[in-house]
């Protein structure tokens, strides 16, 4: 339940306002470090300082912690996005596939299927490219898929005449599990508690950072260093919003594939029947 709570909390910022927070919090945190630096320099009176070589390999140990954090999180953003990408072009040839095989069933069928399959396709573009409330979209691709099932069921003579019955029945249910499998793909995220695990160990690095660091050309570095973070982290993010983010999985396919179906109608399919007809 909280973790929902956060995803949906975190899917409902700005990436400008992310960033920001992140820079913020990095900065924040590496004067806190200073701080107490100081403060504990102040205590031991000016006491030289002489062996900084546990510092430097606490430091590099956290950085190095920090880089296979940062690896793991955008792996695993990735990773989905090219799940949704792949499953994208799935869908295209499903829809692509049963459109060609409606063809071989006779009249009102073929023309019923082909006009449902490309108002489904239609559905399916503006669900992959629309932001916001999909409320109303995704109702009308639910009810689409029953009506292009019923439209199956009604062909069953037709199909089982000319023995393409199994066929049909394979791409069509091809083409619904698809449907769900492209719901499922952009609710999955990188969990929570990896992402919170990631904001901490910035926020700490950042602070051990601040500790160290003593040369003001050091500090010029750290803070490139911590605008090159929070990019980095903003992209993790950016992946990490199917539906709302600005990286998001290309719809070339399935609008390729909507311009194949608008110029194809099914009486292109009967030049050659017509052609034998009259010979």
């Amino acid at each position: 339940m909280l973790d929902g709570w956060l995803t949906n909390w975190l899917s409902g910022l700005s990436l400008t306002g992310v960033a920001l927070a992140m820079f913020g919090t990095m900065v924040l945190a590496a004067f806190a470090g200073h701080a107490i630096r100081r403060v504990q320099q102040r205590r031991a009176n000016g006491a030289e300082q002489v062996d900084h070589s546990q510092e430097n390999y606490l430091v590099g140990s956290m950085l190095g912690l920090l880089a296979l954090l940062l690896a793991f999180s955008f792996s695993l953003a990735v990773q989905r996005y090219e799940e949704r990408r792949n499953l994208v072009i799935e869908e295209a040839n499903a829809i692509g596939t049963s459109y060609l095989r409606s063809q071989l069933l006779d009249e009102p069928h073929r023309s019923r299927l082909s006009k449902l399959l490309i108002d489904y396709t239609d559905i399916r573009i503006r669900l992959g490219t629309a932001s916001g409330d999909q409320k109303a979209d995704l109702t009308r691709n639910d009810r689409l898929l029953t009506e292009i099932w019923a439209a199956v069921i009604a062909a069953r003579d037709s199909a089982n005449s000319h023995g393409t019955s199994t066929a049909i029945y394979i791409t069509f249910n091809e083409l619904i599990d698809l449907d769900s499998e492209r719901k499922v793909a952009r609710q999955l995220r990188v969990p929570v508690a990896v992402l919170v695990l990631l904001y901490t160990f910035l926020g700490l690095t950042a602070a051990v950072l601040g500790y160290v660091l003593e040369e003001r050309r050091a500090w010029i570095g750290a803070i490139f260093l911590f605008v090159l973070l929070a990019l980095y982290v903003g992209i993790i993010i950016d992946l990490n919003r199917p539906t709302s983010g600005n990286i998001r999985e290309s719809q070339d396919p399935m609008l390729m594939l909507r311009q194949s179906l608008q110029a194809q109608p099914p009486q292109v399919f009967d030049q050659l029947v017509a052609a034998g007809a009259h010979p």
